[in-house]
């Protein structure tokens, strides 16, 4: 047995039995971010769908965890979490953009929060000048609109393609993001977190870091196996295996890597409602995974 594989076993013990017949989605998206279901309806939804266990996980933000707390349904366990844009800068030519699965991470520990705020900050940011390019080019689109549709959450692409489809310009989320518009006319990059610092603040703040979608090549350039390694050397709970932008022999790749580095294998809807056509639960995490995974937590316990 490889040193990396009992390092990691050690540190996921668990002392209590799944329940085998649990569904569990890791991966939801709200309004707080760029969702389409407010936090209470999501977790509503959850329970509609049959899910026992959820994850509610914003982009770079816990702003609708208390909402989601509050109207969670009897009957489900709520995972409290946040979906981390971050960046690698080992890759030859330029870097390249991934996102980091945190989950039951303390929201007070200040030097993740401070990183999540700085994020937030620049997502507003960039959304303002995305609309302001397009304004300048004729779209009849506002900001104050825009930051509407986020409902005081995270602002994001997303948002900007629900006001070009009220103003008749395009008919969906996906036509919005493609190259005329928002997926490299109207582009403006946003700042990333170092994959690497955003790992270490999420252990340090009691969290579980797992690795969303990482062989999604149908959205560009995937990293390699020996990032994935670092990332399990520096304490990388799991890979995200299941999930609707990996074809089956990405899943089958995705499951060889975490079995050969001793990390967990989890799947997940990345559900964001009528942004996306995946149904909540389309993709689940095996009940023995998740207990693994509350184990390993230190930072806010599951509700439920």
């Amino acid at each position: 047995m490889s040193r990396r594989r009992s390092r990691h076993d050690s540190v996921r013990k668990t002392t209590t039995t799944p329940d085998l017949s649990a569904r569990i989605d890791l991966h939801c998206h709200s309004t707080a971010s760029d969702g389409t279901l407010t936090p209470a309806q999501l977790v509503r939804a959850g329970a509609a769908a049959g899910l026992t266990v959820m994850a509610i996980t914003d982009h770079d933000t816990t702003g609708g965890w208390a909402e989601a707390e509050a109207a969670r349904p009897t009957g489900l366990t709520l995972v409290r979490g946040a979906e981390l844009s971050c960046i690698w800068h080992g890759a030859p030519g330029w870097p390249i953009a991934l996102h980091l699965l945190a989950y039951l991470f303390d929201p007070a520990e200040p030097v993740l929060a401070g990183k999540l705020a700085r994020l937030r900050e620049n997502r507003a940011r960039r959304g303002e000048r995305i609309v302001d390019n397009l304004r300048a080019d004729g779209v009849p689109i506002s900001w104050d609109e825009v930051a509407g549709y986020a409902a005081g959450g995270s602002v994001g692409r997303p948002h900007i393609a629900q006001a070009l489809i009220r103003a008749g310009l395009v008919a969906t989320t996906a036509e919005a993001f493609a190259s005329e518009w928002l997926g490299a006319r109207y582009l403006v990059p946003k700042e990333d977190l170092d994959v690497f610092d955003a790992l270490r603040g999420i252990r340090a703040a009691g969290g579980v870091a797992v690795f969303a979608h990482p062989r999604a090549s149908k959205r560009g350039r995937v990293v390699s196996d020996e990032l994935i390694e670092a990332l399990a050397d520096e304490g990388l709970f799991g890979l995200e295996a299941d999930h609707e932008d990996h074809s089956p022999a990405e899943r089958a790749q995705i499951r060889a890597l975490a079995e050969r580095l001793g990390l967990a294998v989890t799947g997940s809807s990345d559900f964001h409602g009528t942004h996306k056509t995946v149904a909540l639960g389309a993709f689940l995490t095996a009940p023995e995974t998740f207990e693994k995974l509350v184990s390993a937590a230190t930072g806010v316990p599951v509700l439920g």
